[in-house]
């Protein structure tokens, strides 16, 4: 019983990292996040994060000259 509820535990952990890859902690963020906490925490402070800030560049595809 304690195994099946450790395998919940880091399945929701590793949804919610996955949720996370685009946010600012990303994906590992967030993973440990959750299995420090709770998964149930992980999830209110995935929902409470913003997502990572884009240069124009990487939007658009252009390379800077200086790559």
């Amino acid at each position: 019983m304690h195994l099946i509820v450790a395998l919940v535990f880091i399945i929701l952990s590793l949804i919610i990292a996955l949720f996370g890859t685009d946010r600012k902690f990303g994906f590992w963020g967030y993973f440990f996040c959750s299995l420090l906490l709770t998964p149930a925490m992980g999830l209110i402070i995935l929902l409470a994060s913003d997502k990572k800030k884009r240069s124009p560049d990487a939007e658009s595809g252009k390379t800077s000259p200086n790559s």
